[in-house]
């Protein structure tokens, strides 16, 4: 990926862009004992390399973090979150907090999750019935978004890092949830 990757970037994924910098931070975060910020995945396992604005050296072990451009975080963002969850194809504001899930709780449980909150068949694929039963709720998106924020967290409850990491979660949860009904009502 060069730093010449030119991406079109639509006002919708804007905003989620703006809100990822909100909850991730724009700073390169080295903190040694987070397992992300390792290049093997684990703490001490690789390179301490770091991560930026929720690109974390564990999943992108072969980037250089530190020196990651806004277009190439543009662009790992577009590619390999927004597009795999069909971001521009529903609401707004449950694409923010699906996105959301899908970079911080993984692009499958994202969409399983998504499948389950509009009750069809989870079998991990976005196509015409998901997206379907997600745009019944174009004029009102509020609870289909709650809806989301509960699953999401029932599942952050479910993992055996709750203890340490359950606070920030539920922070980011909780903001997220925030700014997606926000966006519903023309507000951001």
């Amino acid at each position: 990926m060069s730093d010449n990757t030119a991406i079109a970037i639509t006002p919708a994924e804007s905003k989620f862009l703006d809100l990822i910098k909100l909850v991730e931070g724009t700073q390169l975060d080295l903190t040694a004992s987070d397992s992300g910020n390792w290049t093997g995945g684990s703490v001490g396992v690789g390179t301490l390399k770091g991560s930026k604005e929720g690109i974390s050296a564990a999943s992108y072990p072969t980037l250089d973090i530190a020196n990651l451009t806004d277009e190439t975080i543009c662009f790992i963002y577009k590619t390999d979150y927004l597009d795999k969850i069909c971001f521009e194809q529903m609401p707004i504001a449950v694409g923010v907090i699906i996105a959301d899930c899908a970079i911080n709780q993984g692009v499958e449980a994202a969409k399983i999750l998504l499948q389950q909150s509009v009750d069809v068949e989870t079998d991990g694929y976005i196509g015409p019935q998901t997206l379907s039963a997600v745009n019944r709720y174009s004029n009102n998106p509020d609870p289909l978004v709650i809806e989301i924020a509960a699953r999401r967290g029932l599942r952050y409850a479910q993992t055996n890092n709750l203890q340490t990491f359950g606070l920030g979660w539920f922070r980011r949860l909780q903001i997220v949830t925030a700014y997606a009904i926000k966006v519903s009502h023309g507000l951001t």
